[in-house]
């Protein structure tokens, strides 16, 4: 039976991709106390990466929020993991870093990182309301646009 995050996620049309396997010398996620902490994740499906470039230079600001989406819904993969499949076990979202590749003039890197706050304040309710960094960077690996890392308190 589908725990309560589960069906959430599928009212949200939101199904959970295969993780990720590291591309470097690092690990998915640690568990340390009552946290996991979740390495940076980008706009991914399946292994394959879904968009690549700049926003604001080349990508609009829509596609940049998707592609952050995209980045949560892949936290959300590696959580499940560390959850031992059960998502119920999210207590709170407790602190998401974004990095957005942009120009140095763009400065709405906000509007792009709310892709994946909404993502989880809409999942989690208000469990998923959550500290946040958002930095702009000139570049990503792989040419993303976006990555996305997160710290959840789980019990």
């Amino acid at each position: 039976m589908a725990g309560r995050i589960d069906a959430r996620l599928a009212e949200l049309g939101i199904t959970l991709p295969t993780p990720m396997p590291p591309i470097a010398n690092y690990v998915p996620y640690v568990i340390t106390g009552g946290l996991v902490v979740i390495s940076g994740q980008v706009p991914a499906l399946d292994g394959k990466i879904m968009i690549t470039g700049k926003v604001d230079d080349g990508l609009t600001i829509q596609q940049g929020h998707a592609a952050a989406r995209q980045c949560f819904i892949n936290l959300l993969s590696h959580l499940k993991v560390a959850c031992g499949g059960d998502l119920d076990r999210v207590q709170q979202v407790v602190r998401l870093g974004g990095f957005i590749a942009a120009p140095a003039r763009f400065s709405q890197h906000a509007q792009v990182m709310n892709g994946a706050s909404d993502t989880a304040v809409a999942v989690f309710g208000d469990a998923g309301r959550h500290a946040r960094t958002t930095i702009g960077v000139p570049s990503l690996p792989a040419d993303v646009p976006v990555e996305v890392e997160g710290m959840f308190r789980i019990a």
